[in-house]
């Protein structure tokens, strides 16, 4: 039983793919995770390879009592708002935000792929064959671990409606392709709004904002470059932005890391990396109607925006 498997990632696409061979399914906002269940006991591994299994005891538990003696899930941990939407903010307070060592009781896991099971590796198998096995073993008592159910094959459509229902944006799927590492076009996403990792390089201090932070500014990667691509003043309540404001001015450095074009406030060492919703960029590169959403983990390995010229 391999001790971690490299992820299968969706490649970002304008539109849904058309075909009998493309199956959909909800685009969650959470955690990516594997969860393997072993003869010695149940491990929840990030996409970057890192055991978190004591931040999510429940669904560590829940895999414990699934029927399979070992399997490895593939899936995402959720935290779900009223309306049944994923919410990765609330999934971040949970965790008590990044580098947060609280425990995520309230947080589901989603599986939506079956990669081993009782000895036999299925990474070879076509995705139709996997996900049977998948809905055979995936009742588990309590809800805490549940399939990510297909929801349809008109891609168009069933982008209008998420979009509709304020969801993230779906996943499409080529049913007929094996499980294989990477972001090789196999899996695709399409958005509603787009939502991706930029550095931060300071902030614009404010009296009357929440947690005293008017403005976050943000860089994204071009080439091997960072490049200053405006900034993020929503998103935030007063305690994640006072907690976000105090990690901030312990990496505080004396001038901006690279051009901010004349912007004042406190500036940091670009470690940190905020994952911001946004509608749009302005024809001078900037972010339009940014949202911040939280801060993510190293050990989500989750990459800085590539801006491609």
């Amino acid at each position: 039983m391999p001790a971690r498997i490299e992820p299968c990632l969706a490649l970002l696409v304008a539109e849904p793919p058309n075909g009998p061979e493309w199956t959909f399914e909800v685009k969650w906002d959470g955690y990516r995770l594997a969860v393997h269940k072993e003869l010695e006991g149940v491990r929840v591994v990030t996409r970057g390879g890192h055991d978190w299994t004591d931040r999510f005891p429940a669904i560590a538990k829940a895999a414990a009592e699934m029927e399979a003696q070992t399997l490895i899930l593939d899936g995402e941990a959720v935290v779900l708002d009223e309306q049944g939407r994923s919410d990765f903010s609330a999934l971040q307070q949970a965790l008590g935000g990044r580098g947060g060592k609280r425990r995520a009781g309230e947080a589901l896991f989603y599986a939506f792929d079956l990669l081993y099971l009782n000895g036999h590796d299925l990474m070879g198998m076509p995705l139709h064959d996997r996900r049977a096995m998948l809905d055979a073993i995936c009742h588990v008592p309590g809800g805490i671990i549940r399939l990510s159910e297909e929801i349809g094959d008109n891609g168009a459509e069933l982008l209008k409606v998420a979009c509709g229902l304020g969801l993230e944006g779906i996943i499409g799927k080529n049913d007929n392709k094996p499980y294989r590492s990477g972001r090789l076009g196999d899996w695709v996403k399409i958005k509603c709004v787009q939502s991706e990792g930029f550095a931060i390089l300071g902030y614009e201090p404010s009296r009357n904002a929440l947690g005293g932070i008017g403005r976050l500014l943000l860089a994204a990667r071009k080439g091997s470059e960072l490049v200053y691509v405006g900034g993020v003043g929503t998103g935030f309540t007063a305690r994640s932005g006072a907690a976000l404001r105090r990690q901030l001015d312990a990496i505080a450095i004396p001038k901006p890391a690279i051009d901010v074009e004349k912007r004042k406030g406190v500036f940091v060492r670009p470690v940190l990396m905020a994952e911001v919703e946004f509608r749009a960029w302005t024809k001078d590169g900037k972010l339009r109607h940014a949202s911040f959403k939280g801060l993510r983990e190293e050990a989500d390995a989750a990459s800085i925006y590539q801006i491609v010229s």
